[in-house]
């Protein structure tokens, strides 16, 4: 029996999808690249966006219509971050729908769709407990926590996802340490909001097992001691909760790349309000003046440079051409090393549906447009800091002559080798910029 996943999504689908590949090989199913010829493809799908669903909902469709009409006999699951509505409109198209929180149950819900598989059970409380089967060798993408109690008014993840649970700190530590042994070098740490991570531990240095409560700064220093040479990544975050010991605590940490997602998602505080951000612009740019200033006393070299990206959402309810300039003059102001733009878009069950969704389609696609042409500068102007600098390098993948890969601070970049580099640490020399990514000269 061969099956084939495809995610929709971010990074905490991806690791999802990891945990249901671990299932289903367990179960007596093998990978394969390709749909064709498979007897089960499982979409693990996202209704954060409405132009994600639209996407997911054309492929699953086509996929359905292609095979009927070839007679093929196979079978669609489907799971991930989906809002009641729809789940129903997708119903049709799919053999069955189940939760991601109920992955232990999958090889039951397997054997009711005819599937022979192996007798296998999970006894596991949360399906966090699963062991994945990561689809890199050197990438591991490890969920500390899932839910959000944010509720911001345009965000349906406290509806798909439920509230906050973080997982147990000896899970994550032994889960990263198997990891790293099997060769990661780059390990992300994923939750909806890390920096609200409330885990707890087994006290060791009582003689009675007490658990004890540990936060996010806490579990980075601990993952920061683990052995071996890995970079440590985490999103996504939230403003509000990047206090001052975990600012600081990244900066001491050096397995902690020089680099962090933080949203913004709006530039203007009015606009910030509705969304239900409990923030303002200039809060917002008091932390990153602290990450900056924290990261130039703790790092030495190119590492006191550090990457920050954001997230923001152009054509929210009542976004005046006023407002919007806001949110591009402080985009420009901050300087952002990346960003992820998205055009507003209602969804189901938030607060924002009740608002008068009155910026037209037209001028969404424009004000993204403006706002990307001023990320391209903020991009260009800080990878220009690079120049002629070395950098350290994770090869990560092979497009016809060049390796490709990452840098600490993010950043793509394409070199060149005689050498097989493939899934390893090198040092760079940076030769070329631009708003796209990074060339690098190999340094033997």
């Amino acid at each position: 029996m061969k099956y084939h996943i495809i995610t929709f999504g971010c990074q905490m689908n991806k690791s999802d999808s990891e945990r249901i590949a671990g299932v289903l090989e367990k179960s007596g199913f093998n990978h394969a690249n390709k749909c064709d010829g498979v007897d089960l493809i499982v979409f693990n799908i996202c209704s954060v966006r409405q132009s994600a669903i639209d996407r997911a909902s054309a492929r699953i469709k086509k996929i359905r219509l292609k095979y009927e009409n070839k007679n093929i006999k196979y079978k669609i699951i489907l799971t991930g971050c989906i809002l009641e509505k729809d789940k129903k409109e997708l119903n049709k198209f799919c053999d069955e729908i189940f939760d991601i929180n109920e992955l232990p149950k999958l090889p039951e819900i397997l054997k009711k769709l005819g599937f022979k598989i192996r007798s296998v059970e999970f006894k596991k409380k949360h399906y966090f407990e699963l062991m994945p089967k990561y689809q890199s060798p050197v990438v591991a993408y490890i969920p500390i926590m899932t839910g959000c109690n944010n509720f911001c008014s345009y965000c349906v993840v406290p509806y798909v996802r439920g509230k906050e649970i973080s997982r147990p700190a000896q899970d994550i530590i032994c889960e990263i340490k198997k990891a790293v042994l099997s060769g990661a070098k780059e390990v992300w740490l994923l939750g909806q909001n890390v920096n609200s991570y409330n885990g707890k531990i087994q006290n060791t240095n009582l003689k009675v097992k007490k658990e004890k409560e540990i936060n996010f700064p806490t579990l980075l220093k601990m993952i920061n001691d683990i052995e071996g040479n890995f970079w440590i990544r985490f999103t996504s975050s939230h403003p509000k909760d990047l206090s001052d010991e975990l600012i600081k605590t990244m900066a001491k940490c050096h397995k902690v790349t020089p680099y962090i997602n933080l949203p913004i998602q709006s530039g203007d505080n009015e606009i910030l309000k509705k969304m239900n951000r409990p923030y303002t612009v200039s809060q917002y740019k008091a932390l990153i003046k602290k990450i900056r200033n924290n990261f130039k006393k703790y790092r030495c070299g190119i590492e006191k440079e550090v990457a920050v990206s954001s997230d923001v959402i152009v054509g929210f309810p009542g976004e005046t051409k006023k407002q919007f300039e806001n949110t591009k003059n402080n985009f420009e102001k901050i300087g952002f090393a990346f960003g992820y733009i998205a055009a507003y878009s209602k969804r189901p069950q938030t607060a924002a549906l009740h608002l008068n969704d009155d910026v037209p389609n037209f001028k969404k696609k424009t004000r993204e447009k403006e706002l990307f042409k001023v990320l391209k500068k903020t991009i260009l102007n800080f990878n220009k800091k690079f120049f002629k600098k070395t950098a350290e390098v994770l090869i990560l993948t092979k497009k016809n002559d060049f390796y490709v890969g990452k840098t600490r601070h993010y950043q793509t970049i394409r070199l060149k080798s005689d050498k097989n580099i493939l899934g390893n640490f090198v040092k760079a020399k940076i030769i070329n910029i631009g708003p796209y990514g990074l060339r690098g000269k190999l340094m033997e």
